[in-house]
């Protein structure tokens, strides 16, 4: 058998990457596993590839409908394979750039294909291979939940995994008709992304859009999807598929009556599960949950000394998101934690989050009904965007600031925006609260004019006066 390497992972995403780099500086000599592609989900199936698409359909649907009077409605037409063609080229490009060219400038790292698994406390089983290592990182991340409706293993589906440069599981002809599973931020996403590049949609969610978002935040979305006519079907249960590759028909169950949806192509997006299947983690005493993510503690360290798991395959563990930049940071800490015993602790308070929907949504912090939860004595303002100068100046006053505030101390505990520039804006609020900013400090910070961060600032007067009687820059 080779020498043991000092750690090694399983996985080659973010959170990996984050790791064999921190743990690399230290002078550790790390191997990392990866199944499939080298980059894992983000760049590869989802961030990446998600953005270039989102981005390419938001200029057809401006163009074919202009908010300014003056400017023609121009239909542009959509060349799909084109189109597709060219997200897998800034997929490849990136994952050369930011992962290939990264590993090969790493002379202590090697890069093992195949599927791994323990087959002893300190070692894996890899495609008939023994790898030794002193320590051990589990960041294999998540994949599609497939949910349990009867007739769909007998009928083609689709899952985010379309979004895909190079596997099986890739869309290359635009549907003209897609039935979307599920209410989260990936269906919402990828919903209006096919409808604005032509596809009818139709969405099938079992409660309301955005579930464990601000309620307002997927009411708002719901009436913009009518409005460019994704119909909605929210609180519905789906109780069968049928089809084949020609068209698939579900059968729901709304609030009112039960309906058959018949549609080209169906898409499954209703949720991830974590990748710990078939790694061996039982077998050496790593504890998983009831949902198959591996526990850890605070300091991302399982029940076994020398493993540690991060990223997605710890689920929602002491306050962390399944996010690229999360799992970076953790992956981070586990190489500090690994190679210096620095015992670092998660700290996941603040945490800014966007759904690249349009009207984009950036949120951080506690919702309302958690700060209730939390039995916080809390108060909340909303604000239309209608009142912040920007949002008028370039006709798009859709949307809200929701700002909560403790009434002990004044300290904002969370942030909620759906409108123009949302997903930019939420990173002056991630920043504000990360330094525990009161209601007063977002007033009293001068703002560029006009920008759509305003929007915070007057949120924040809005706990104070009524803002609708606001002279521009009026403090």
């Amino acid at each position: 058998m080779p020498d043991a390497f000092d750690l090694l992972i399983l996985g080659s995403g973010s959170t990996a990457f984050a790791a064999a780099i921190g743990a690399s500086e230290l002078g550790a000599r790390v191997a990392m596993v990866e199944r499939r592609t080298l980059g894992g989900t983000c760049v590869n199936r989802g961030c990446l590839p998600s953005k270039n698409l989102i981005e390419a359909a938001r200029l057809v649907r401006d163009a074919a409908h202009p908010r300014y009077d003056g400017l023609v409605p121009a239909q542009l037409v959509v060349d799909f394979p084109a189109l597709i063609g060219q997200k897998d080229q800034v997929v490849r490009d990136y994952r050369a750039k930011k992962y290939n060219a990264v590993a090969d400038g790493m002379s202590d790292l090697q890069i093992l294909d195949g599927s791994a698994a323990f087959d002893s406390p300190t070692s894996v089983s890899l495609d008939g291979r023994t790898i030794a290592a002193d320590r051990f990182l589990v960041a294999t991340g998540s994949r599609p939940i497939v949910p349990k409706i009867p007739g769909l293993d007998s009928v083609p589906y689709l899952t985010s995994d379309l979004l895909d440069a190079d596997e099986a599981g890739r869309l290359t002809d635009l549907p003209e008709s897609l039935i979307v599973l599920g209410g989260g931020y990936i269906a919402v996403e990828l919903a209006q992304m096919f409808s604005r590049l032509g596809s009818r949609v139709t969405i099938v969610a079992r409660s309301g859009l955005l579930r464990g978002y601000e309620p307002e935040l997927g009411a708002t979305l719901s009436e913009v999807f009518a409005a460019e006519g994704i119909e909605v079907l929210a609180n519905t249960r789906t109780d069968g598929v049928s089809g084949n590759s020609q068209g698939v028909a579900v059968t729901v169950e709304t609030p009112t009556a039960g309906r058959i949806l018949r549609a080209q192509r169906l898409l499954a997006a209703t949720g991830r599960r974590p990748n710990t299947d078939d790694l061996g983690l039982d077998q050496i005493g790593v504890e998983l949950d009831a949902d198959g993510y591996v526990v850890v503690d605070a300091e991302l360290r399982t029940k076994v000394a020398h493993v540690w798991a991060a990223g997605d395959v710890i689920g929602g563990q002491h306050g962390s998101q399944m996010a690229t930049p999360v799992g970076a940071r953790q992956g981070r800490i586990v190489a500090e934690n690994a190679f210096k015993g620095a015992r670092r602790r998660v700290d996941h308070e603040v945490i800014p989050r966007a759904i690249f929907t349009d009207p984009p949504i950036g949120v951080v912090g506690l919702t309302e009904a958690e700060v209730k939860a939390k039995h916080f004595p809390a108060v909340s303002a909303t604000t239309p965007l209608k009142y912040v100068p920007r949002a008028g100046a370039i006709h798009r006053p859709e949307g809200f600031v929701k700002m909560i505030a403790s009434t002990i101390d004044e300290r904002i505990l969370g942030v909620h925006m759906i409108g123009e520039s949302a997903a930019e804006v939420i990173h002056e609020a991630a920043m504000a609260m990360h330094f525990k900013a009161t209601i007063d400090d977002f007033i009293d910070l001068i703002h560029v004019y006009p920008t759509m961060s305003e929007a915070l600032k007057i949120g924040a007067q809005a706990f104070r006066k009524d803002v609708t009687k606001l002279s521009c820059c009026a403090e």
